[in-house]
């Protein structure tokens, strides 16, 4: 059931301890694991944090996950991760499966945020994560994140230890929202993000060329938006930093509806 989930099962006690200690930092702190399955990381979490709700999407493993835990530092609900209502928590950390790591980073990633998210993921999508500017892994994902969060690329995790065996490493990825995101409001959010969508769709063009196609736009209003971003036209877009995006999409306005 778990394989056709797109669920791993990881049993190694160290990776298990390393990964609860890397999400919870205080025993008072609380957390929402997503992906809980049989249980082996949300029993480490549940010997650090003040309280651990599990959210699980298989039924079977949803009702036999009580069996040795502490029922009073551990409520488990059955449901889509995606879909059912999220607790407000002080980390959200899981082995999540791969086919739905994006939606469950946007979710993650809404207000109010945790103080923390610590996923276990592919490993080609924790490099995206953490890579800089103008380096290959980096793309719409990292510009996107980085909107509001900090990224941390802990440590590498081999398929060995993961059953079924998937056929990929992971790696533990912790990201960490910023006290002051690069956006000011949801809205802005939203906007900065389309942009960044387009643009990345155009990577290697040069800047002038990417505004003017990605949002519809003559030359002297592609100019003038750069201008009042502060870039020059030659510029690439897999070169800016996310910081760059949010000015753009402030020049664009309204064009950026287009």
């Amino acid at each position: 059931m778990g394989a056709r989930l797109g669920q791993h099962f990881l049993f190694d006690p160290s990776i298990l301890r390393r990964i609860a200690a890397a999400a919870v930092l205080a025993p008072d702190e609380t957390v929402l694991e997503i992906g809980p399955g049989k249980g082996t990381l949300t029993r480490e979490l549940a010997k650090l944090a003040r309280h651990v709700t599990a959210i699980e999407a298989d039924r079977a493993l949803a009702a036999a996950l009580p069996a040795g835990l502490d029922e009073a530092r551990v409520r488990v609900v059955t449901g889509d991760a995606l879909k059912v209502p999220w607790p407000a928590t002080t980390v959200v950390c899981g082995n999540i499966p791969y086919r739905i790591t994006s939606p469950l980073l946007d979710r993650a990633l809404r207000p109010p945020r945790p103080a923390r998210i610590v996923f276990l993921v592919q490993a080609e999508v924790a490099a995206r994560l953490a890579a800089a500017p103008g380096s290959r892994g980096y793309g719409a994902l990292t510009a996107g994140v980085r909107l509001v969060a900090a990224v941390e690329r802990l440590f590498a995790v081999p398929a060995g230890a993961f059953r079924p065996r998937p056929r990929v490493d992971s790696a533990l990825v912790r990201l960490v929202p910023l006290a002051a995101p690069l956006v000011a409001t949801e809205e802005e959010e939203r906007r900065v993000r389309t942009a960044i969508q387009r643009l990345f769709q155009r990577r290697r063009q040069q800047l002038g060329r990417s505004v003017r196609e990605a949002f519809a736009l003559e030359a002297a209003e592609a100019e003038a938006a750069l201008a009042a971003a502060g870039f020059e036209p030659r510029a690439r877009v897999e070169e800016l930093p996310p910081a760059a995006f949010v000015a753009l999409a402030r020049a664009l306005g309204p064009r950026l509806a287009s």
